[in-house]
């Protein structure tokens, strides 16, 4: 039998051993002469049913050979028995055999279209009311409708869980709206291209420079900017990058915008003698957050009294006197009700906390902590003693009907507490700080915690960054190292690299090390050295608990795909003791150190005292407990809770020996390796630096090249990002809440 060789099987499928509801992946077993197991999308094949399958066959490690299904359709049955035999099989919901009788008796041969097609006479049937009658219909409709459009989509080259998601978006009217508009399925929702949705216009004779290719052009290099961090585009910007994509004139591609923004499909917004171009969803999230700030500045929480007592009185109690800043940031955070504090390492930020949380519970008050990730929650419930959740699990995060999540807590739904308070805010997009305030009661105290010369948020927004310019809202930045800190030299080096000097690179007693080289091959043994030998020697880590290697990218023999590789043979090799898997180029085994890259708030988990959730999150880093093929499940252990994972999932992990520094945002860890050599500018510069080293909890190792370092220090260019939320917050009028 060749390899890939194109087989045709018609058959009765017996059993359905599992299907994954979501994306209509199916492992079946049809009834022939050999058994066969069958794999593919087919979500809507039932047992009884006759099917026409072409795929080809392919050994499976633990289930023997399978028969991979590329296409697929349902040969209905023709002749009375075999039309009982099918209704009868349970393939309709509603109908068992006692009813699948009643109705071949009455409707003989044309029964299955009398079923779709006319469920008014169906509903004269014993035991079938009118609405029983209608789902039936509904049931066949849809069946035959995905297949149509798998069929129809095929012919493009898009895979059948793409279109599995398109017919849920829009029915049976799915083909009707792609040959009207073939640019609806670039939007982002079904994972379809611009350049696919192009080339089926382009089958279908559209012309280059239609209007709805224009318009869809626009949306396109919009939404694909908030991957890059921004919330809108000028004007300018937006015209000549899609003019430039469509390969269009400046003038065609700018008349259909100033349409786009007359229909409000956009929202333009003059600053700074520049227009803006908004999503109305970008629009509506940064203006929100904008007016609801306003909002608490114009009616504070309630000023707590004596605010000086209390803070004499923690001193006297702790043995301990606060700086200024600090004394300053309790005082703004008690009598003002809303507060960003930041400030880098070693400057007192968890001490000025702790002290704003005692005072408040003092008074009786009711506080929450959160964070972005569930290890900086992790990190803030340690160091604050309180129970400190992620932002997604306090809001209560839940999945709407199409797939998408939504917050239970809104609104109309408002936390219970006095204060809320948020740690690592840098890290928090436009869209998810526009939930919290949207769940913030009124009277609520606020207060923000993070560090304004970090990495900003990797989905859109400059939150942070925007509250602090804007000079609307209450900021107390701390810069005064206390003397304890000043005994690290992670500490001391961090504040070097944000000021834009040379971190000292020469000690050799302390807890940051630079191991130089100019030879790639030699940096990589030499991280390797460390993970494997080195730092277990001499302190006791290992990669899996307290050791993490941080690279500026993915690229590259230096970046994090090519190290994960290496780092994964020497660490955890194939071992016929350890299940494994396959997914794309990558090897999960049993015993590998993987990431979470993205929220999965469907994933269940089970923590060592019993407590059952779900959610795993962005960026969670964990271990491979087991792989089960026969269950088709892989359990990964997140510090003190298992997930269990669905085989479809691990399309969202990857090793995470080696991860990149913007993925280790809201991590900390006890020794953090750097390898630096040269590569893309673009990753080379101070705040990427300065992120790196403060992931770093007890030591800091660099290898490579300093003048790679020196780079990186003297270039101080910030990703820019276009966002709104700070002309919103500099805004003289108070307009209604959006």
């Amino acid at each position: 039998m060749q390899d890939n060789e194109l087989f045709e099987l018609c058959a009765t499928v017996d059993t359905i051993i599992y299907r994954n509801e979501s994306n209509g992946y199916t492992v079946l077993e049809l009834d022939d002469e050999d058994e066969t197991t069958a794999v593919g999308i087919m979500p809507d094949v039932a047992p009884g049913e006759n099917v026409r399958l072409v795929g080809f066959f392919k050994p499976h490690s633990s289930y023997g050979m399978q028969f991979s299904v590329t296409t697929y359709e349902k040969t209905m049955p023709e002749d009375i028995a075999g039309i009982l035999n099918y209704l009868s099989s349970g393939a309709i919901k509603g109908i068992g055999p006692a009813t699948a009788s009643n109705l071949v008796k009455e409707f003989g041969e044309a029964t299955l279209d009398v079923l779709m097609n006319e469920p008014e006479r169906v509903a004269k049937v014993k035991g079938i009311s009118a609405v029983k009658a209608k789902d039936i219909s509904s049931q066949l409709k849809e069946n035959t409708g995905i297949r149509e459009l798998m069929l129809y989509l095929g012919e493009y080259d898009i895979s059948p869980s793409s279109a599995v998601k398109i017919y849920k978006a829009f029915g049976s009217r799915a083909i009707q709206e792609i040959k009207a508009n073939p640019y609806s399925l670039s939007d982002g929702e079904f994972g379809i291209s611009f350049e696919k949705a192009d080339a089926i216009a382009l089958k279908q004779g559209r012309g280059p420079d239609e209007k709805t290719r224009i318009r869809a052009g626009l949306a396109y290099v919009l939404s694909h900017n908030y991957k890059n961090g921004h919330t809108c585009l000028p004007r300018e910007r937006l015209v000549e990058t899609s003019s430039s994509f469509l390969g269009l004139e400046f003038g065609q591609v700018d008349n259909v915008l100033s349409e786009m923004i007359t229909d409000e499909s956009f929202i333009s917004y003059e600053a700074e003698n520049r227009n803006f171009i908004f999503s109305r969803e970008m629009f509506s999230s940064e203006s929100y957050i904008a007016q609801r700030l306003k909002m608490m500045m114009l009616f504070p929480a309630v000023q707590i009294p004596e605010i000086d007592k209390h803070i004499e009185a923690i001193e006297k109690y702790n043995g301990i006197e606060y700086a200024s800043m600090q004394k300053e940031a309790i005082t703004q955070a008690l009598s003002r009700g809303l507060l960003v504090l930041t400030g880098g390492p070693g400057t007192g930020k968890t001490t000025t906390l702790n002290a704003i949380i005692k005072i408040l519970k003092d008074k009786g008050q009711k506080v929450l902590l959160c964070a972005p990730t569930g290890r900086a929650a992790q990190r803030m419930s340690e160091v604050t003693g309180g129970d400190a959740k992620t932002i997604h699990r306090l809001l209560e995060v839940a999945w709407d009907k199409n797939d998408r999540p939504e917050f239970k807590r809104n609104e109309k739904n408002t936390l219970k507490c006095d204060a809320l308070i948020i740690d690592e805010v840098s890290m928090v997009d436009a869209q998810l700080f526009e939930s919290v305030m949207r769940a913030l009661p009124m009277g609520c105290r606020l207060i923000l915690v993070g560090d304004s010369h970090q990495l900003p948020s990797v989905s859109a927004g400059n939150v942070l960054d925007d509250l602090i310019s804007s000079g609307k809202i209450p900021v107390v930045q701390l810069n005064e190292i206390f003397r304890q800190s000043m005994e690290s030299l992670i500490v001391t080096n961090a504040h070097k690299i944000v000021s834009g000097e040379m971190p000292e690179l020469n000690v050799r007693d302390k807890d940051f090390f630079f191991l130089p080289s100019e030879n790639k091959a030699v940096i990589r043994k030499t991280v390797s050295d460390l993970c494997t030998t080195r730092l277990t020697k001499a302190y006791g880590y290992d990669i899996l608990n307290n050791i993490q290697v941080l690279a500026p990218g993915r690229k590259g023999e230096l970046g994090v795909t090519e190290l994960n590789t290496s780092l994964q043979a020497v660490i955890n090799p194939p071992d016929d003791e350890k299940a494994e898997l396959t997914s794309g180029k990558r090897i999960f085994r049993e015993g590998d150190k993987v990431m979470q890259t993205r929220n999965n708030y469907d994933l269940l988990w089970t923590k060592d005292d019993g407590e059952c959730g779900e959610g795993i999150f962005n960026g969670e880093i964990g271990v491979i407990e087991k792989i089960s093929r026969k269950s088709r499940i892989l359990k990964i252990r997140y510090d003190d809770k298992v997930a269990s994972y669905d085989f479809d999932f691990i399309t969202d992990l990857d090793l995470a020996y080696a991860t990149t520094v913007h993925k280790s945002q809201g991590n900390e860890f006890d020794a953090v390796i750097m390898p630096l050599y040269r590569g893309s500018p673009m990753l080379y510069y101070r705040n990427l630096l300065y992120t790196a080293v403060t992931r770093a909890k007890k030591l800091m190792i660099i290898v490579g090249s300093y003048e790679i370092i020196q780079k990186m220090v003297s270039n101080n260019r910030k990703n820019l990002r276009y966002s709104g939320l700070k002309y919103f917050l500099t805004e003289h009028e108070t307009e209604q809440i959006l």
